[in-house]
């Protein structure tokens, strides 16, 4: 065990150094396309090179390392996760699972192993989507199902993802030709902290995933009419923020009765306009549901969409309702699952399952290749925070098994 507590710190080094290039004097802060943001992708693909890995970074900004195998034909084997954050995030969302793709590698150099594969690591280039509001755009260009249309959204100053690429270094007119093409996928695997409490509660180091949560996020627009706070009578008004705020209540409550198998969220809210004395006459804001059930999270869209209209029918208000995003579940591989649970269990460790809640990379990449998710256990399941911690003989633990898990891929193939 005392290899793995070794290659668990230099992981956390890592981590820290990664951690410590940020927009944000004393916060993690690293989006798509920033200078801190190029920092990082540069400093991952150093680490790559000294691996002896060859390392490129594609037109999209994701920072790719393969160990090519001598095998003619060979298809590849991906490792990644993403090393874009949120705004004040926490150090291991995302570069955990690059970061000990990384030790694996070096690992399989170390013991000059013969691949019967290529393995593919990635640091996707943004997963969080909190600069086009956006997800998967890294992965979404490797499994070739980048929309170009998105070439043309605006960040919150003016700049497109087509601009933002360009002064990237990336060329927009090439992004395809980064995908791999699904004939050469064999199979996919990501290392990623729980993000919820599960294992932390219970003292268990590591879990299987078998599922991705399906997620559907809206941008609600209600327009009604702004007026002076003081002269407007109460039952004359048609108030934007009174017709959200009981459309988010309504939405909560509706969420808790069904909370085994939903969650709703509004995470934003702008009012436009705003100032103290003035009865808001506009509103946007953000609903993102999740389930595992697709069928349940279809239902769900429905009823709350015809709420959020009836709601602002009775009040006089104008909604707009605008699907903005949304992916189905996804059932993570039985195969690739089935050498999980026996790298777990050849481990030494309890065998738990766990759906997440949570979108991945793994989501785009399963429509292409077969998909498999280690979560590590993290201090009270906190995520998209400073506070965001996993201990170190919890890495060391998924480090045993990822090894194991790794060996056993490669027999099956030899």
């Amino acid at each position: 065990m005392s290899n793995y507590i070794n290659r668990a710190e230099k992981v956390f080094i890592r981590i820290n150094q990664l951690a410590a290039i940020s927009e944000d004097e004393g916060a993690v802060t690293r989006t798509f396309g920033t200078k801190p943001f190029l920092e990082g992708t540069a400093k991952v693909a150093q680490w790559m090179k000294e691996a002896g890995l060859q390392t490129r970074i594609d037109q999209i900004g994701n920072v790719r390392g393969k160990l090519l195998s001598k095998t003619a034909g060979a298809k590849t084997f991906v490792i990644a996760s993403h090393i874009d954050t949120v705004v004040n995030a926490g150090k291991f969302d995302g570069p955990l699972g690059v970061i000990m793709g990384l030790d694996l590698l070096e690992q399989l150099v170390a013991i000059k192993a013969e691949l019967p594969f290529n393995i593919e690591l990635i640091a996707f280039s943004d997963e969080e989507g909190v600069r086009y509001h956006t997800t998967f755009l890294g992965s979404k260009v490797v499994t070739g199902a980048f929309d170009n249309a998105l070439l043309n959204k605006h960040d919150k100053n003016g700049i497109t993802l087509k601009e933002a690429i360009r002064t990237m270094g990336g060329d927009d007119t090439l992004l395809a030709v980064d995908a791999i093409l699904p004939e050469n996928w064999l199979g996919y695997f990501e290392i990623h902290i729980e993000q919820g409490p599960v294992l932390w509660e219970n003292k268990i180091p590591v879990a299987l995933v078998t599922a991705i949560a399906g997620q559907k996020r809206v941008e609600l627009t209600y327009t009604g009419f702004a007026g002076h706070a003081g002269t407007v009578p109460m039952d004359m008004r048609n108030d934007a923020l009174t017709c959200a705020s009981e459309f988010i209540l309504a939405a909560e409550q509706f969420a808790l009765q069904n909370k085994d198998h939903l969650v709703a969220t509004v995470g934003k809210l702008d009012v436009i306009g705003s100032a103290s004395n003035v009865i808001p006459g506009e509103v946007v804001f953000s609903l993102d549901l999740r389930s595992p059930d697709e069928e349940k999270l279809k239902t769900a869209y429905q009823h709350l969409q015809q709420l959020s209209e009836n709601i602002a029918a009775k009040r006089g208000i104008m909604p707009k309702w605008n699907l903005v995003q949304e992916t189905l579940p996804v059932v993570c591989d039985a195969g690739l699952n089935e050498m999980l649970k026996q790298a777990i269990g050849t481990s030494n460790y309890d065998l738990v399952e766990l759906v997440s809640g949570a979108g991945h990379d793994a989501v785009p990449v399963s429509e292409v290749a077969p998909v498999s998710m280690l979560f590590v256990r993290c201090y009270k399941g906190i995520s998209h925070n400073p506070l965001e911690n996993a201990e170190l003989a919890d890495i060391a633990a998924a480090i045993q098994v990822s090894d194991n898990f790794m060996n056993q891929l490669i027999q099956k193939h030899q």
